[in-house]
């Protein structure tokens, strides 16, 4: 809730703050039947899909309790029943997730419809910068009526947690129907893109960016209508005066990041409008322009490169889809279309035929790049050659005279230093002097503002005066046509009539031109300090009595002046992502930086503390540093070359490594058997804990056994061959004759 502080004693009343939330239904909008099957809901960011899936690992922290305390199942209803929030939303089951908040699918017992209930986690229900966050965005989202966007009806408190109540939209999400079908006709995304355009440009004339523009985000009826979801997750946009702060998220998905959202810089409707080129790009292609290992990869493309083109990568879209497609692409929001409304502008030329979408005239801004590679600057258009040769020409006059420029200054400084020009140097400072318009007879009011744009203060004074009208200058001094300087005062003496005064209206001047206008009426001002949201730091936000009011000399005016938006407290955004914590640092007004650091214990990617630390109160556009692990620190791998087998096992494990063995041949007796002979990696190479260490241990080859033959003595000639005696009382061993057959008889 706003809260505000007064500087001094006041008479009158406080401030009718208009930000309060209020609920609002919209029962005029047709009620769907009941769902009795699975449907999309209004939100496909808040899971499900390619680019809105989050497991219940990253998430799950701190749910058990709510889900346990709610009494929430998977299923349409748990034992005890339905959960019924306000007396009024009986939830049914869950139907999606995201990085803030689970999504319900459930009846509204009053009106008899389906509605999804989007519920704040317990890590962030229990911090009240978040709550009071989650309410400026339920009101903010349901000032949004328009055809393509999904209402929001209500908001409320629950069992120690938040929920939002939206429209629930029976269809499929575009991220599902471009993962199931392809790329879309080109016609048809392109119908598809000039939806979301309208809805992003009617958010945008309200205050409002989305920040997560992707196909998760869109839905599509089965007539075909086209509705964005998620506008509850955006936050008001500061006034134009300040840069807007970008919340890109929940959560900014990495594939659909502007260049601006993934440095971690403030963003503005443009950003949405790149959002939505990646959206397209992906419709003609089937495929977003940008690709990688991980997110920051991703990231790192959308900064540095430039999207492939549409027509070499395959698409079949005429040259002008193409061009509006890089336009929107640009690098630099300079180079985008300036509002969605000149996007629609270009698809509208498209779909009617008009394909070239050349400029009405050499000053217009609205129409698309060239196709092909795109450049840099992606320009107004497509140029003719005619166009080409008369550029070509204008840069060579114009490098000539720079040439001519330069040759002269040079003359110049070569008797400069010869002492041809001996004049002193002139010390008089030029003044930008102006001319005092004529304001007799002027009304106040246009009188002070054509002196403001002069860059003239103004002193006022009020004297009944009967021969000019009431608030009318009847003289001024100096005198019209006389020339002063910038920010001299010139003093106006203004027609009080024959009654009192009228109030100035200072709503939206600064305070100290607000306070100055008021004094010199001869008003009493006291100031108090109100936080808002939405209007910039310094700027009046209300005053009391109001403007046009009749008021005496001396009378007491109380003016309320913004101090920007409420001070947050950092989340603890420890073991989350790195670009889901980025995505709510920015979301919060905050620029994100990242600094990697070893950690044994956090997994690499995961972001380990903040610096400022969590719950740390920051102003909006302060730095807020994200520590995020790299993993585990790399140590050297010990020297195991010549060691055994075994010792050199236990040395590798000891220090923390794996260890896989092969076996390599070695001649026979080698010294290097059962010992290491290489390693890879090499010794004292860094490398993470765990990596798996090789070595290859020698095995000498094993001689072949031999056996050596018997021993003989030639006997002496003549000697009769020894034999051996047969033992006593054994006859001598004598070989039988060899058995014969008998040849069959002649005969």
């Amino acid at each position: 809730m706003s809260t505000w502080r007064r500087r001094t004693l006041p008479t009158g009343s406080g401030p009718r703050h208009a930000s309060r939330c209020r609920r609002r239904g919209r029962p005029g909008r047709p009620v769907p039947p009941w769902p009795t099957g699975a449907a999309a809901g209004p939100s496909p960011s808040e899971g499900g899909g390619r680019d809105g899936e989050r497991s219940r690992a990253t998430w799950g922290r701190g749910r058990g309790e709510r889900d346990a305390a709610l009494r929430i199942e998977s299923g349409p209803m748990s034992a005890q029943g339905p959960t019924v929030f306000s007396g009024r939303y009986e939830l049914h089951r869950q139907i999606a997730r995201g990085g803030m908040a689970d999504v319900y699918l459930a009846r509204d017992q009053l009106l008899d419809r389906p509605v999804a209930v989007k519920v704040l986690f317990n890590e962030f229900a229990d911090d009240p910068s978040f709550v009071e966050r989650f309410r400026r965005e339920a009101q903010a989202a349901a000032n949004l009526n328009h055809p393509n966007i999904v209402g929001v009806y209500d908001w409320g408190e629950e069992q120690g947690t938040y929920f939002i109540v939206m429209e629930y939209v029976e269809g499929r999400s575009l991220a599902d129907i471009l993962r199931t079908q392809g790329p879309l006709h080109p016609d048809r995304a392109a119908e598809v893109a000039t939806d979301v355009a309208a809805a992003l440009g009617f958010a945008h004339r309200n205050g409002l960016v989305h920040r997560d523009v992707k196909p998760g985000n869109v839905l599509v009826t089965a007539n075909g209508h086209v509705k964005v979801a998620d506008f509850g997750i955006a936050t008001a946009m500061v006034g134009t005066q300040t840069e807007l702060t970008q919340a890109g998220t929940v959560m900014g998905t990495a594939t659909y990041f502007s260049p601006e959202q993934a440095q971690g810089r403030p963003v503005d409707p443009r950003s949405d409008l790149y959002a939505l080129g990646v959206v397209l790009y992906e419709m003609l292609l089937g495929r977003p322009p940008f690709s990688g290992d991980s997110p920051l990869a991703v990231a790192y493309q959308h900064v540095q490169e430039g999207p492939p083109p549409l027509r070499a990568s395959g698409a079949a879209v005429a040259e002008s889809l193409e061009a509006i497609t890089l336009k929107l692409l640009a690098k630099n929001p300079v180079n985008r279309y300036p509002t969605a409304e000149d996007l629609r502008s270009d698809l509208r030329r498209y779909r009617e035929g008009a394909h070239d979408l050349r400029p009405a005239s050499p000053t217009g801004a609205r129409a698309a790049a060239p196709a092909g590679p795109p450049p840099v600057d992606y320009g107004r258009g497509s140029r003719n050659r005619r166009d080409d040769g008369w550029r070509r020409t204008l840069l060579f006059f114009v490098g000539l005279a720079a040439l001519v420029v330069a040759l002269a200054y040079a003359v110049v400084e070569f008797f400069d230093t010869l002492g041809v020009n001996d004049d002193p140097p002139s010390t008089t400072e030029v003044v930008d002097r102006v001319e005092v318009p004529t304001l007799i007879g002027m009304p106040m009011d246009e009188a002070r503002e054509l002196l403001r744009d002069a860059k003239l203060s103004v002193q006022m004074d009020y004297e009944v005066n009967n021969e000019f009208a009431e608030n009318t200058v009847f003289d001024q001094d100096p005198a019209a046509g006389t020339k002063v300087e910038q920010a001299d005062t010139v003093r106006l003496w203004v027609s009080q009539g024959t009654g009192p005064m009228v109030l100035l209206d200072v709503v939206g001047d600064a305070q100290a031109d607000a306070v100055r206008d008021l004094e010199s009426m001869g008003l009493v001002v006291d100031v108090f300090d109100l936080e808002d949201p939405v209007v910039p730091m310094g700027q009046v936000i209300e005053q009391n009595p109001p403007a046009g009011s009749p008021v005496e000399p001396g009378a007491r005016i109380v003016v309320f002046v913004s101090t920007g938006p409420p001070v947050e407290r950092i989340p603890d955004l420890a073991d989350r992502p790195v670009l889901d914590a980025m995505n709510i640092v920015v979301q919060l007004g905050w620029r994100a930086t990242t600094l990697e650091e070893h950690s044994e214990e956090v997994p690499e990617g995961i972001v380990i503390r903040t610096e400022p630390l969590s719950r740390t109160e920051l102003a909006p556009g302060e730095e807020v540093t994200i520590v995020v692990s790299s993993g585990p620190a790399p140590v050297p791998v010990p020297p195991v070359v010549s060691l055994t087998q075994d010792s050199a096992t236990v040395a590798l494990e000891a220090a923390g490594f794996e260890v896989n063995v092969r076996f390599e041949a070695l001649p026979a007796n080698s010294p290097n058997d059962g010992r290491v002979i290489s390693q890879s990696p090499l010794p004292d190479e860094q490398v993470a804990v765990g990596t798996a260490v090789t070595i290859v241990v020698g095995e000498a080859e094993v001689p072949p056994e031999t056996t050596a033959a018997p021993e003989t003595t030639a006997a002496p000639e003549g000697a009769a061959p020894e034999t051996t005696a047969a033992p006593e009382g054994t006859a001598p061993e004598t070989t039988a004759a060899p058995e014969t057959t008998a040849a069959p008889a002649e005969g």
